[in-house]
């Protein structure tokens, strides 16, 4: 194992103490609970926009923590949910009067322990309702989740209920944009490769130098199946088609198309992958409206990608639109 690191131990908190260091402008890090905010937190008359998980997936969730996106992301160690308090500790920072949204992928551990921190803050007096995002069609039950697992559609429901609340709407309005999203997004992803835990040192699975997995997770999980490489278009195809079948997506359709990097694969070959991926919604009759590519949510440094479709409208295009500004994702400021 090769890896950037000092102590295997330490590397969350250095990790956060670098990304405190690089956007002092955009976030504050605070630490004993560990959780990132928003440098300018709380922001009165507005919902509150929180999520988090196990780190290890960079950018998300401390990476889109700014304006227009997340006020606050609460971060496990690599691949672990955060804690209740750090959740709840982050609800009191960035509270500013009008509710919060917490934002939970499918993983048993995320789940309740939102859920508990949910119980903190409400009896704190502080309104809390919870999004859950499901949107993998890889698999139905996995040994972190019961259901499917929550990953692409995590990125642009966090960008678009940002931008809800930017916009002041009600923690109602948030919670059902959030609910819009979850319903209307759908991903599934693969590997080249498996991932190495810092403090472990060994790879989460193995895979032979000719052989890919279909359907992983974002924790290093093994995926649907395995099967010998094969060329991108017929990768791409493979995912695309159960993605799209799933919703189902119909011809006529706008669609945000959103290729992700799972943290080893370099730009060129996630844009012949989109390139792929937009043929194939052509085909199907499927308007891309807009689209995202890039690594966005990683596992560590796994090769690999996944797709994710959006079903879009009016308000989701301009909600999608509206300026963001975090350390991850930005544009429009």
């Amino acid at each position: 194992m090769k890896k950037l690191i000092n102590d295997p131990e330490n590397v969350v908190n250095e990790s956060l103490r670098g990304l405190a260091a690089a956007h002092p402008d955009l976030v504050r890090v605070h630490f004993e609970p560990n959780f990132v905010y928003r440098a300018d937190a709380p922001v009165q008359g507005k919902v509150a926009v929180i999520s988090g998980g196990g780190s290890g997936h960079e950018p998300m969730h401390g990476g889109f923590v700014g304006n227009g996106m997340l006020d606050a992301a609460c971060p496990g160690e690599i691949f672990t949910s955060p804690t209740p308090d750090q959740m709840f500790e982050a609800a009191k920072a960035t509270h500013g009067g009008e509710g919060v949204l917490y934002i939970v992928k499918n993983y048993s551990g995320d789940v309740m322990n939102f859920d508990m921190a949910t119980e903190l803050a409400t009896a704190e007096g502080i309104q809390v309702q919870s999004c859950l995002i499901n949107d993998d069609v890889a698999v139905e039950n996995s040994e972190y989740s019961q259901g499917r697992r929550g990953v692409g559609t995590t990125v642009l429901a966090e960008k678009i209920c940002g931008a809800a609340a930017e916009k002041g709407m009600s923690l109602e309005q948030v919670a059902q944009t959030c609910q819009k999203v979850n319903a209307n997004g759908r991903s599934m992803g693969m590997a080249l490769s498996s991932c190495t835990l810092p403090m472990k040192g060994s790879p989460t699975f193995d895979l032979g130098p000719a052989e890919m997995e279909i359907g992983i997770g974002i924790h290093g999980e093994r995926g649907r199946y395995r099967e010998l490489l094969k060329p991108v278009h017929e990768i791409v195809q493979t995912l695309a088609e159960a993605v799209i079948k799933d919703l189902p997506f119909r011809q006529g359709d706008q669609v945000l198309a959103f290729v992700n990097g799972m943290g080893g694969t370099p730009a060129l070959e996630l844009y012949i992958v989109y390139m792929e991926l937009a043929q194939i919604c052509r085909k199907m009759g499927l308007s891309i409206v807009r689209n995202l590519v890039g690594s966005y949510i990683t596992s560590l440094e796994m090769q690999g990608m996944s797709i994710t479709l959006l079903k879009m409208d009016d308000d989701l295009l301009k909600l999608w639109d509206h300026p963001v500004r975090t350390p991850g994702l930005r544009w429009g400021m």
